[in-house]
């Protein structure tokens, strides 16, 4: 991927170049500060959304979502592994508040708990590239960085979109994959 990455770099390096050698630093720098400007505005919001994880945790918001939700995930991903269930369990809670990054660690554990089940294993990875969020807060904060009028516009067709391509990955899981 580097390689591709490089290439791309290269190119479009020589294009501008070839254009206008003169705009070549200044177009440099100034995607340079963009891209500073964004990974920190980001930076920032993901702090925000880690620390509000953190407090939804120790509040036991999150040990209650995922308690109420292990009845659907024991059924879903035909495991009766109680512990693999209450990472997936956490790992959802996490998604479905829209901090995919902090349910990074859950979903790591869980795939590793799911070790021998491999059909387990494949739903968990459906359901979780799935991406069903309640609250995209990647996206809102993107949308807010850039000015956006109603950034909230997005939460609808973004629920939709996630939860039809869930129930469609399921469906291909439970109809392909073996239990």
């Amino acid at each position: 991927m580097n390689v591709l990455f490089l290439c791309v770099f290269v190119l479009s390096a020589g294009l501008v170049i070839v254009r206008d050698a003169s705009a070549f630093l200044p177009a440099l720098l100034e995607g340079a500060g963009g891209a500073v400007t964004l990974s920190l505005s980001l930076a920032a919001a993901y702090a925000v959304w880690l620390g509000f994880l953190q407090v939804a945790e120790d509040a036991g918001f999150l040990g209650g979502l995922s308690r109420a939700m292990l009845p659907l995930t024991r059924r879903l991903f035909s495991t009766k592994n109680e512990k693999a269930l209450e990472q997936v369990s956490v790992n959802l809670a996490a998604n479905l508040c829209g901090m995919g990054g902090a349910a990074t660690g859950a979903g790591v554990a869980a795939m590793r708990l799911l070790d021998r089940e491999r059909y387990s294993q494949e739903m968990f990875f459906v359901v979780n590239c799935a991406g069903l969020q309640l609250l995209p807060s990647t996206v809102l904060s993107l949308r807010v960085q850039a000015g956006s009028a109603d950034p909230f516009s997005v939460l609808l067709p973004a629920l939709l979109s996630s939860l039809a391509s869930l129930l469609l990955g399921v469906l291909l899981v439970r109809l392909f994959c073996r239990r």
